[in-house]
């Protein structure tokens, strides 16, 4: 069973002027059929509060549409943020990208 695969690669820092946009790409990958989504954090620089918010509620979109949602690349810095949040139990957080292909192909 082939799975359509949305990568979606935020850059910088993730905060309140990126969260809308980051939300709609979201959006638009669940409109398009996929059925797994990953964000690739290797670009991303700096994350706040609410780009946390924008993950939390991309998350409530992506699991209404029954649609994977993984996350790679974090840095030490948001690493942080979701382990003082304990967000990290509610994310799939793989260390790169190579990390995700296993994971898809040992679920296929």
């Amino acid at each position: 069973m082939n799975s359509l695969v949305q990568i979606i690669e935020p850059e910088g820092i993730l905060d309140s002027t990126k969260s809308a946009e980051f939300q709609h790409q979201v959006e638009q990958s669940v409109e398009s059929g996929v059925d797994t989504i990953l964000v690739d954090f290797r670009q991303v620089t700096f994350m706040d509060s609410s780009g946390l918010g924008a993950l939390v509620k991309a998350l409530k979109t992506v699991n209404a549409a029954e649609v994977k949602f993984f996350l790679c690349s974090v840095n030490e810095q948001v690493g942080m943020l979701f382990e003082l949040t304990s967000m990290d139990d509610y994310f799939t957080i793989l260390s790169d990208r190579q990390e995700f292909t296993q994971q898809l192909n040992n679920s296929a």
